[in-house]
């Protein structure tokens, strides 16, 4: 009696109790992805795009097979970090995403505009149907490591990335403002109420180094990344400089051309945990 059919909600045991469903999308029968990383923040303008085609770079250097699935629908960046301008293709088996110089795959919602200018004015569920094809309409063949950069917050996309893709793990960007703490703690919390494991955090814009004098200079305020990290008992994965020179390569779209090493620790953690050997 009063049943709202509603069984998630529901903790009666009945005749027509049903099992909750699988919400995770199915691949395209021609794809093979081992191991995906979700590259989350609960704010924007924190640098998510940069860290995850950095990861993907440093991981296709050392000979895996790396893809980004750009998630972020109204703000994509992943295509101009990678210096992409030629539109997707498909055929009658799927869509086939956009490989760069290096090799990594790429898919984006601005390969598949006529003009990467034009803004996606779409409601929440055409947005959240988009990334859910990007998975399954997309023909990924043998991904090692893909990373799902994601809108930030905790909304309709995160949401659905969360539930319909097998995320092995996530990596939370932040800044070194005050009000990081609470930023990290909604995107933890969200992915332990996800069950995903959360690898690690990456704060960047951490500093600014004077190449002069060598002295670190804390342009938004000293660092707390250390002692949020071990309160939600998870690591600090790199502390990344405000470096023009990283900049530049983004803006130019030849991030794989940067050399330095402030993603090394990260990609050794992701080896380590999700090994895909």
């Amino acid at each position: 009696m009063g049943c709202t059919h509603d069984c998630s909600n529901c903790g009666e045991s009945c005749a027509e109790r049903t099992a909750p469903q699988d919400l995770i999308e199915k691949l395209n029968a021609l794809s093979k992805v081992k191991k995906v990383i979700g590259i989350v923040s609960g704010k924007g303008g924190v640098g998510k795009s940069l860290v995850t085609s950095a990861l993907a770079v440093e991981l296709n250097r050392r000979g895996y097979k790396t893809a980004v699935l750009d998630a972020d629908i109204t703000g994509p960046s992943i295509p101009k970090a990678f210096g992409i301008k030629e539109r997707a293709l498909g055929n009658e088996f799927g869509i086939l995403p956009r490989t760069t110089k290096t090799g990594i795959d790429v898919m984006s919602v601005n390969l598949l505009l006529e003009n990467e200018t034009d803004p996606v004015v779409w409601r929440g569920p055409v947005i959240a149907g988009t990334v859910k094809q990007f998975w399954s309409d997309v023909i990924w063949k043998d991904v090692d490591y893909m990373f799902v950069d994601m809108p930030p917050g905790t909304g309709d996309v995160p949401l659905t990335v969360f539930q319909s893709l097998p995320l092995d793990g996530i990596v939370v960007v932040t800044s070194p403002q005050e009000l990081v703490s609470m930023i990290v703690e909604k995107a933890v919390k969200m992915a332990d109420m996800m069950n995903v494991p959360v690898l690690g955090v990456v704060e960047n814009m951490s500093y600014f180094l004077c190449k002069k004098c060598n002295t670190q200079h804390k342009i938004f305020g000293e660092s707390h990344i250390d002692e949020i990290a071990e309160k939600f008992s998870t690591k600090v994965l790199a502390k990344v400089p405000m470096d023009k020179s990283l900049a530049k390569c983004v803006d130019t779209g030849s991030i794989e051309l940067f050399v330095g090493d402030y993603f090394e620790n990260a990609a050794n953690e992701i080896e380590d945990n999700l090994s895909v050997k």
